[in-house]
């Protein structure tokens, strides 16, 4: 079965939605992404999979260019935002993960 906007199978498509985030692991901006800045924040294109997503804060898009620099996505969090907004930054890296936008390193 095909997907009507995609020339590969459905089941290919659908893989991201595996990903499943955890804040204890170190990830990073995975090396298929560009990231163009905007004044709302910045664009992120995958290459690999041709997906445009929207980064809607520039504290989250400062997050996301300093995860590698961590040992885990929780340390970045802290480092970068505060442990007050944890959990929506959290969240919004786990989003970025189903996206393929940030992978485990």
């Amino acid at each position: 079965m095909e997907c009507a906007g995609s020339t590969k199978p459905v089941s290919e498509n659908n893989k991201a939605s595996s990903t499943t985030f955890d804040p204890t692991l170190a990830w990073r901006l995975d090396e298929r992404v560009a990231l163009r800045d905007e004044e709302f924040g910045a664009l992120a294109y995958h290459y690999g999979n041709r997906r445009l997503v929207f980064l809607k804060s520039r504290p989250l898009v400062e997050l996301v260019k300093v995860l590698e620099d961590y040992e885990s996505a929780s340390g970045a969090i802290i480092a970068t935002v505060g442990e007050g907004q944890a959990g929506q930054y959290e969240a919004a890296l786990a989003r970025l993960a189903t996206s393929e936008v940030i992978g485990v390193r």
